[in-house]
């Protein structure tokens, strides 16, 4: 199933990894860094940190069915786009709250919970069945398999690292942080964005999944 994959989903690989990336990079800015950042930088003690993020996580729990159910509405790559570029923005204003919440704990909660337990929700909550979306029944398991680990590492498991070293570049100050996921929220909506032009393609030329887009004909792909 893997070389199938290969073969007949190239392009939907790399956008399904694209899209993917701001998953990766903010759930581990909040869910890893974040304790890291108020405990060292703000001053904050690790316990009160630590149940900033797991009432963050609680609060996700909630949201994360709420947004799958709207993606039934909407359409799964119409919400991943939007819901990409909002959670990127809400580093700035979480961030700064952090910064300048004169050591009030029940306003950095929820610099911690809105966008982590909320906003990002609209990503979380959409991001399985999005890809599934991306490959056939044949190769579906390992498709997931493949992009959903493989962003892993290349996102997720190098942002604690790469946040540090942009504080440390910062002098402290976490807007170069922001800025990156704000980058990588980019990436991931062009990505999202392109598999919805793929699947309108695909419907208007009668492509049973759009997985398979990159083999109709010319004209078709003129269409997308």
């Amino acid at each position: 199933p893997f070389t199938d994959m290969i073969k007949r989903f190239p392009g939907n690989i790399l956008l399904g990894l694209g899209a993917r990336h701001i998953d990766g990079v903010f759930f581990n800015i909040f869910s890893v860094f974040s304790i890291s950042y108020l405990t060292k930088t703000i001053g904050m003690t690790r316990t009160d940190a630590l149940i900033g993020v797991m009432i963050g996580a609680a609060v996700l729990t909630v949201f994360i069915p709420i947004f799958g159910r709207l993606s039934d509405k909407v359409g799964r790559p119409a919400l991943y786009t939007w819901a990409s570029i909002l959670t990127g923005l809400s580093c700035f204003p979480a961030f700064w709250i952090m910064s300048h919440a004169g050591g009030n704990t029940t306003l950095i909660w929820a610099a911690i919970a809105v966008p982590f337990g909320i906003i990002y929700a609209a990503v979380y909550g959409t991001v399985a069945v999005f890809l599934c979306e991306l490959f056939d029944a044949r190769v579906r398991y390992t498709g997931i398999s493949f992009v959903y680990q493989f962003s892993s590492v290349i996102a997720g498991g190098v942002t604690p690292i790469v946040a540090t070293i942009l504080l440390t570049m910062n002098g402290g100050k976490p807007w170069l942080i922001c800025s990156y996921v704000l980058g990588t929220s980019v990436v991931s909506s062009i990505c999202a964005y392109a598999i919805r032009r793929r699947a309108v393609a695909a419907r208007a030329a009668g492509v049973e999944h759009y997985g398979e887009i990159q083999k109709t004909s010319q004209a078709v792909t003129s269409t997308a």
